[in-house]
This record gives structure tokens, C-alpha cells and sequence, in this order.
């Protein structure tokens, strides 16, 4: 985490980078660096963010706006609805799915073991 001004109009810079072979970062050999502002925030409820990768491959430009809602679940937990849209053309379905998962794994052990 580089930068992260949870407001809105808030700015936000992350590196992703990925230790094991095989998969190819966007910004460097194995690094994604995304860089992004927060357009809408309502706590406990609403996260929209709009993100762009910082590259200079044409496939992985343009604007990827996350929008994130969290709801009351019936177990008494909390219900996360992601929606990731305008994401490049240069990124495999398959791999945005993975990176979510992977991303909302981590979350779900965090907030679990409380912190």
C-alpha cells in the first residue's frame, strides 16, 4: 500500500506482486501497480473506486470502476457484493475472478481472526 485516502475523492496507489512463477505482472515482471480515487464511500454500506493499472501495454489501459455493498447476511454476519466493470480487454476473465477470490480469502481470514 503506497498511498490510501479513505475519502471521497480520496486517493489510493497498491502493488500486487506475485512471488511464485508463472503469472506476468501488469506494471513489471511480477509486480501490478494500480493506482485510483474512492468516488463513493457510505460506511458499513457502499465502496466505489475507480482504479487504472499503470502500464504502458494498450490491452491493460483504461478506467475499472469497483463498486462494493455490504448488507446485513441472515447468519448475523456481512453479505459483499463485488462488481468490477471496465475492466481491459488484456485481462483474462479467468484471472480477475482469481484475483477477487484470492483478495476476498484474505479479507474473510482477517476479519475472522479479528484483525
Amino acid at each position: 500500500m503506497h498511498e490510501f485516502d479513505a475519502r471521497e475523492g480520496g486517493a489510493l496507489r497498491v502493488s500486487l506482486t506475485y512471488d511464485e512463477p508463472g503469472p506476468q505482472g501488469k506494471t513489471t515482471a511480477h509486480t501490478d501497480t494500480y493506482r485510483g480515487r474512492f468516488v463513493r464511500l457510505v460506511p458499513g454500506e457502499l465502496v466505489v473506486e475507480v482504479d487504472v493499472f499503470e502500464t504502458a501495454d494498450p490491452a491493460l489501459q483504461g478506467e475499472m470502476t469497483s463498486t462494493i455493498t455490504l448488507a446485513d447476511a441472515a447468519d448475523g454476519g456481512t453479505e459483499l457484493t463485488a462488481v468490477h466493470d471496465g475492466v481491459p480487454d488484456g485481462v483474462a476473465p479467468a484471472d480477475n475472478e482469481l484475483g477477487w477470490r484470492t483478495a476476498l480469502d484474505r479479507l474473510a481470514a482477517l476479519v475472522e481472526r479479528g484483525g
